[in-house]
Parts: C-alpha cells; structure tokens; sequence
C-alpha cells in the first residue's frame, strides 16, 4: 500500500498491530525507539526530552495506527508523528520559558549540565549539534530528516507538508549554513 514502486517491511508488523496485537506494536517500538530518539534530539530536544518527545510520539502513532492508511510507508509516518510531536513539545517548552521568565526564575534542568553529556559528548558531536540547534527550525528539520535519517525529497515534502522544492531549498540553504559554521567556527546567521 505504500507509494508506487516502495516496499513497506513493515506492512506484515503494522497489519498485526492494527489487528490489535500489541506485541506487534511492540516490535515496531523496539525497531524504531532508536531512531524516534534521534530525531527528537536532532530538532533541539535535550536528553530527557527526547525520552518523552520519543515515547508520546509512540503513544500517539498507537492512538493513530487504525488512521494509517498506508499511502506511506510506516517509517515515513512515524517519521512525520515525531517530528509533529517534538514541535509540539517545542512550543509548549518555549511557553514554559515564557511564563518562567514572567515569573523572574529560570527551571533549575536549564541551569544545570546533564551529566550524561559530559560523559558521552565528543568536541566534534557537540559542535555539530550546536550548528544545528541555531539553524532556523524549518531548515534543522529538513536536514535532520535527509543527512540524519536519509529520507528522500518526497519524503520529508510529506513529513513536512511543503512542496519539494521546498524542501529542496531549505536542505540547501541549510547545509550552507553548517558548512560555514563547521569550517569556519562562525556563528550561524
């Protein structure tokens, strides 16, 4: 069912789950946890936000699994419901500071480093998660979605709901952005 000429691995999985079989959707978890995490992370969640950008991700593609219809493949949806629910958290993040800021105190989670990424963090990881957290997020999401999770044009056009040659622009003009802020440790404009 998915697009013409693209094979769904997971059509077999995703049929059992919609038939009810949560062990299914278990395996469809497992498979992609990983990479839910990786994307949550790439578009500016810290650690334990993408934990919980991850998860409620998954509760919703369960909640909305009867709606996949399969016109994509699962991959590509799932994709598109993490990607919608980390701008969700997004928003609602940037609200909390707004209204922290109100009230005159920053959260204390914000003050602090996260051990785990002192342990874990290389100079080079760090420096390019920095350039990707300053792009705008249009052009973050874009690439994210093609140099981190290899989707194609038409993929990310749907995830992203533009037209490609949006998306083509935006992977372009972001690459620009960290190409020069990579080489030459300038600030992204």
């Amino acid at each position: 069912m998915a697009e013409p000429g693209r094979v769904d691995d997971d059509q077999a999985v995703v049929d059992r789950a919609r038939a009810g079989d949560d062990q299914a959707f278990g395996l469809l978890v497992r498979k992609y946890q990983h990479r839910a995490l990786t994307i949550a992370r790439a578009l500016g969640a810290d650690p334990a936000e993408a934990e919980d950008v991850a998860q409620d991700a998954f509760l919703r593609a369960y909640r909305g699994l009867a709606r996949f219809r399969g016109a994509s493949t699962f991959r590509t949806w799932l994709v598109q419901v993490v990607t919608n629910t980390a701008r969700t958290h997004r928003r609602q993040r940037t609200a909390r500071r707004e209204t922290s800021a109100d009230e005159g105190e920053m959260p204390i989670a914000e003050r602090l480093p996260d051990p785990a990424n002192l342990e874990h963090a290389t100079i080079a990881r760090d420096r390019v998660a920095r350039a990707l957290a300053a792009l705008p997020v249009d052009l973050r999401e874009a690439v994210v979605l093609r140099d981190v999770e290899g989707l194609d044009y038409r993929e990310i056009a749907e995830v992203l709901g533009v037209p490609i040659g949006t998306v083509e622009s935006r992977i372009f003009r972001g690459r620009a952005r960290l190409r020069a802020a990579l080489t030459d440790g300038a600030q992204i404009p």
